[in-house]
């Protein structure tokens, strides 16, 4: 039953839908109670520019599982220099788990003049970050809901899971993956159980479920990673991951249903490196060959582009800081996630981010036009999270 607080405001309600919100032809019913609309909050004056390239940067928060005044981030989040941050596991306290969680991220927000982008990778099955041993739920990988291959399930399973994320205060999910299953020793997608399938209808099928389950709660989601990395027999994280030879065109399928079904808030790129696709043999993530080339035109997709981790080894040990930064803007990303997964003393401050993007701004290497469009298509994204 609609809301009693949606009744008698329909009519105010449809008009803010109708011109603020996409319609996905399917309609939102949560079995929590869900927030009215708030008034706007109120912008830096201008949205400058400084504000502009701190909505770009998506950053990862450590080890910590309590915000102290003093941190650092809580003062790069306060100057409006991080548009969202990402969630892993060991941000969760051993005890009282959603608690402190909620509580964590309640006080991240405090300190955003914006409401931030509060990410998490959470996949289901070898990729699930609330397990059931902190008191959240069990939730089975996509192979093991492929093979069920029954799209309520998948919705049902997965609409548990957005349930106690939306609890959290979780808006954005690094999920569902679309890559096939076409390598079955590939040891970061088939290994873990990550794909649905090796048939690209199936994939489909089961995202659309999984991205609609999210949408119940407001949660949007990223598929990911384009253009496909379930041929690849390497591991990003770690090195190259050349498909040249292996990749093959059904692996675009699923990202093209999933757009033309309307369900599509956001899209993740690969490291992967395509020579067909990208003859400077560019990974994904830096290539404008494969962002613009296909994504936009060929897909038609305006929507978020977000990198995978800049500080995986495939980008971090082959490009500079400043180059990669540079060529993944002008290929036209529009969200750059560091992830900080890595050793303390390799680990980047938003600020830092912050000031390499205005430096290549300032030297003319990246327009201003560029930040603009970037920052158009994350506002209109945060808008249909009513974070804008």
């Amino acid at each position: 039953m609609m809301p009693l607080y949606m009744q008698k405001n329909y009519f105010f309600m449809l008009f803010l839908l109708l011109v603020s919100c996409q319609s996905t032809g399917h309609q939102s019913v949560s079995s929590v109670e869900q927030k009215p609309l708030s008034p706007p909050i109120p912008k830096p004056a201008g949205d400058s520019l400084d504000f502009k390239i701190g909505q770009m940067i998506m950053i990862g928060i450590g080890e910590i599982t309590s915000l102290s005044a003093h941190d650092a981030l809580a003062l790069d989040i306060q100057q409006q220099k991080v548009g969202g941050i990402v969630l892993y596991e060991k941000n969760i306290s051993k005890v009282n788990a959603k608690a402190n969680l909620k509580k964590l991220v309640e006080d991240f927000q405090r300190r955003a003049g914006v409401p931030l982008f509060v990410s998490i990778d959470e996949e289901g099955g070898k990729v699930h970050r609330l397990k059931a041993k902190y008191g959240f739920i069990d939730m089975p990988s996509a192979a093991y809901l492929g093979a069920l291959d029954d799209a309520d399930s998948t919705y049902l399973y997965t609409r548990k899971l957005a349930k106690l994320m939306a609890e959290m205060g979780i808006n954005l999910n690094y999920a569902p993956t679309v890559d096939l299953a076409l390598n079955k020793d590939n040891p970061v997608i088939a290994r873990l159980e990550r794909s649905y399938s090796d048939d690209p209808k199936i994939v489909a099928k089961h995202a659309i479920s999984s991205i609609r389950a999210f949408h119940d709660f407001d949660i949007k989601t990223i598929i990911k990673h384009f253009p496909g990395h379930g041929s690849s027999a390497e591991d990003t994280h770690w090195g190259m991951a050349d498909v040249t030879n292996k990749w093959k065109f059904s692996e675009l399928m699923p990202y093209k249903e999933i757009i033309k079904s309307g369900e599509c808030d956001a899209i993740m790129t690969a490291h992967i490196i395509h020579c067909h696709l990208d003859p400077d043999c560019l990974p994904a993530t830096l290539s404008k060959k494969i962002i613009t080339g296909i994504i936009r035109d060929f897909m038609e997709f305006d929507g978020v582009v977000f990198s995978d981790d800049m500080q995986m080894h495939a980008i971090s040990k082959n490009y500079g800081l400043k180059k990669a930064i540079m060529l993944a803007l002008k290929a036209d990303i529009d969200v750059l996630m560091f992830a900080n997964n890595v050793n303390p003393k390799e680990r980047i401050s938003a600020s830092e981010i912050h000031q390499i993007i205005k430096d290549l701004i300032l030297s003319d290497d990246i327009s201003k036009e560029k930040i603009d469009i970037s920052y158009k298509r994350i506002a209109a994204l945060k808008r249909k999270n009513y974070l804008l």
